[in-house]
Formats: structure tokens, sequence, C-alpha cells
């Protein structure tokens, strides 16, 4: 795992970027050399020919990651992820026709072009199908035992599984003691702690994941651990691993209790002031150039309805500070009313005509700029509910109240990474992601979840 943005992606993922980046720049080029042989280096150099290649193997990129080209998902799915190039160079194709009618002067030749967007196809599909085959070699895969029984061994065998990108074969489960807890899982077992020296040799383990849940890390035999790391054995920490590929804390940990207690978990000074600043000068432009928009949004609901304009909601702040969120109505304002909340629906009946397509693309949000504005709200933080919704769960999911300690957001790592919530364990899983935002808070991390939020208002997701 590497880290970026303070967080971790899978190496091979990662790999598989950079060199098919590579690849494009590389097909684009033999292509340019190929037709223009005489005075390639005029044309690279002069024509900004290198300038011209680099804008379509940007656009390629972007859109093979707007159509989850590297998402585990895909990555695990041959045929998706073929499927799925082809309309990467479909849509490629229609982006830089624009772009070369906007700005002609940034344009290949046609033949250039066609020969080369053929020949990046042919070679990203190779490219791909080599990438599943290594993917999946079991050879080339880390060797891994867990070390554990509880809860947390299987949430761990569960991401471990479902996303071969990680690198990692496991190879089954060792138990702390000599006999296994009744856990279903499908794991092999290996044996007991006092069989692992035996088992490392026998078994060639690389890697020792301990995942021992609280309540059992008092017999953990650190000292027999110690000497297994010196013989060469990589041993990782099950919850930090949990962290670092899920992108999510471990609420049923101990350690959830004191995230906050160390005085380095909080965001520095400067970093807030910095947040803020930013939040003050991107609202501005926002509410300057969406302006035109939002007349003729508000022109629609007027035709549509005689209710209020604009929704407002009482919502919980930092530190547990009530104010009024502001966004475009979109349901019947009979029920909407205080004291009757419920959650939308798919396809919710009190949705307008003109609400349903606000939601679907988000622009109902767009009078909380003005949230932001007045410092009630900054664009990136963990997503403010309903006052009804934030007291029911603050009294159901342990350390809850931990998400009001910063201003709440537009958009927030738990929007990027899981959908919309509706049950008590949906509102669970959120809230492991806004602890790891808050764990790992930093300018860096708010870049990247503003980058994932485009993809989501780009295909409407997340919307209901």
């Amino acid at each position: 795992m590497i880290r970026l943005f303070h967080v971790y992606f899978p190496t091979r993922t990662l790999l598989l970027v950079v060199s098919e980046l590579c690849l494009i720049v590389l097909a684009f080029l033999l292509v340019s050399v190929a037709r223009s042989l005489d005075r390639v280096e005029l044309w690279l150099s002069y024509d900004n020919g290198f300038l011209k290649i680099a804008a379509v193997s940007v656009v390629l990129s972007l859109c093979m990651y707007y159509y989850d080209l590297y998402d585990s998902i895909v990555l695990s799915n041959r045929r998706e992820s073929l499927a799925r190039l082809f309309q990467v160079l479909g849509t490629a194709s229609v982006v830089l026709a624009l772009v070369y009618f906007i700005y002609p002067e940034t344009r290949l030749g046609r033949g250039t072009f066609m020969m080369g967007i053929g020949l990046t196809g042919l070679v990203l599909f190779s490219s791909r199908n080599l990438f599943f085959a290594l993917n999946r070699s079991p050879r080339l895969a880390e060797r891994v035992a867990i070390l554990g029984d509880g809860s947390l061994t299987m949430s761990l065998v569960r991401e471990i599984e479902k996303r071969p990108e990680l690198g990692m074969r496991l190879l089954g489960q060792v138990s702390q003691s000599a006999w296994f807890a009744n856990v279903p899982t499908d794991l092999r077992r290996l044996g007991a702690m006092t069989d692992l020296p035996d088992l490392i040799t026998s078994e060639r383990i690389d890697r020792l994941i301990v995942a021992i849940d609280d309540e059992n890390t008092s017999n953990l035999p650190v000292a027999q651990l110690a000497q297994l790391k010196k013989r060469g054995l990589m041993i990782s920490d099950g919850m930090s691993l949990y962290e670092t590929t899920t992108g999510k804390v471990w609420l049923h940990s101990k350690a959830a209790k004191c995230l906050l207690s160390t005085a380095e978990l909080w965001p520095s000074p400067a970093l807030l002031m910095y947040k803020r600043g930013t939040s003050i000068v991107f609202s501005v432009l926002g509410l300057i150039i969406c302006a035109p928009l939002m007349l003729l949004i508000t022109i629609a609901i007027r035709l549509e309805s005689e209710d209020p304009i604009l929704f407002r909601q009482s919502r919980l702040g930092k530190d547990k500070r009530i104010f009024t969120l502001y966004k475009f109505r979109s349901m019947r304002s009979e029920d909407a009313s205080k004291g009757n909340f419920r959650p939308t629906q798919v396809d919710d009946e009190r949705c307008t005509r003109v609400g349903r397509w606000l939601r679907r693309i988000h622009l109902d949000e767009l009078p909380q700029l003005y949230n932001i504005l007045r410092g009630d709200m900054d664009f990136v933080g963990p997503r403010p509910f309903a006052l009804e919704e934030e007291e029911a769960l603050a009294k159901q999911i342990p350390y809850y109240g931990l998400r009001w300690t910063i201003k709440p957001g537009l958009t927030g790592w738990a929007q990027v990474q899981q959908g919309y919530c509706a049950t008590v364990e949906d509102n669970t899983e959120k809230l492991a992601h806004d602890l790891f935002y808050l764990q790992n808070f930093s300018v860096g991390l708010d870049l990247l979840i503003v980058f994932r939020t485009t993809k989501i208002l780009l295909w409407g997701r997340g919307a209901r």
C-alpha cells in the first residue's frame, strides 16, 4: 500500500495507473513519429506536439477514472473492465472533439488522432488482460496468515478476498490457543500460535496479520511475535490494515474511544485557517458563477408550486451548534414539517417533478453555498443530518458525537466512499468513514474528496 493524500492505495493499482498513462503517451508518440518521420523533431518541439499528446493522455486517463476502471470491483471483473474500456475510448473522442473545436491550436491531425485512438485501445486491451493474469496469479501474491478468530478477523478476510489488487493470498487462520472459536469462515485452520514457527516454514508465510479483538489482547504472545519478526516475518496490525484498506475506522476497538485524546490528532490552527479561507473564496465564486442557474431553478420551482422556494431545516454543526440549512425545495411542504421527519426513499412520492430532477444532479444543494459563506459549514466535512435524526443516531451509535468536533461539509469522505444512508447500520458505517477523515484531516485529503465528488455529481450517484 502507498500513501497519497493521507489515504492508502494498493501498489498494484497505482502501478496500473502509471503504466497505462505511459502506454497512452507512447501509443500517440509512436503514431506521430510514424506519420511525420522526416520532421518529427520539428513537430514535437515547435508545433507543441508533446503538449498535444499530453492533453490527449490526460483526457483518456480522466475518462478511465470516471468510468471506475481503477475501482476494486471493476478490477476484479475482466468482462466489465474491458467493456468499459470501449466506453472510455468513445467518451474521450467526444470530449477531445469538443476541446479541439474550442481550442483548435491543441488539435492533433485527424489521421494521427484516429490511428492513435485505435492503437491506444489495442494497447490498453492487451495491458488489461496482462494485468488480470498477473493480478490473479498466486505465485505473485504475498502469502498471508491471519492470527485471530473474532469479528475483526472476519472483516479483514472479507476485505482481502474481494480485493485481489492488494496482492495478498490468504493461506489460513492461526488461533491464539489450541482451540478455535466457532467463527463462520471458510479459511483453512492452520494451527495454534505455538505452531507458528513451524508453519512459517511449511506454509512459506510472508506476512502475519494480528487481528485480535480488544478482549483478547491480554493473551497476545508479544515476546513470541517479536522473535518471529527478528526471523524476517512481516507482522501487520489488523486494525491499522483495516483502516488502510477500507478508509474507515474500526469502531469496535477501545482505540476509538481515545481517537481525539492525542493532541497531534487535532487540526492545526493554520490548517483550520486555510480551510476557512478557501471555503469563503470558493463559496463566493460559486454563488457568482451559479447565480444565473439558481435564478432558473427558482423560476422552475415557482412555476410548479406555490410552496416556499427554499427549504429550511435545523441541523447540528460544530460543537452541537444548531444552524438553519438551506436547500432548494424538492418535496411538498406539507410532508416536511418539523416532528414529521422521514428519510428520503428511492423514487420518493413526496418529490416534485422539478425536485426529482434537482436531486438527481444535486442542484438542490446549491443554496448551501450561503451556509458555507456564513460559517455554518465548510466545503468538506461530515455531512449534517436533520436535528431529529442526529439526536436519534447519537443515542444508538457509540462515539457518534465525535462528528461534531469539526464543521460539517457540503461533501465529505463518507459521501464519496458510501452511498445514501437509511438505516442505523448504514449510519454506523458512515460514522466510521467520518472518523477516518477526522483522524487524517489534511489539505490533500480534502482535494481528493473534491475530486471524487465531481465524479459523483457527473454520474448523479448517491441521490434519492
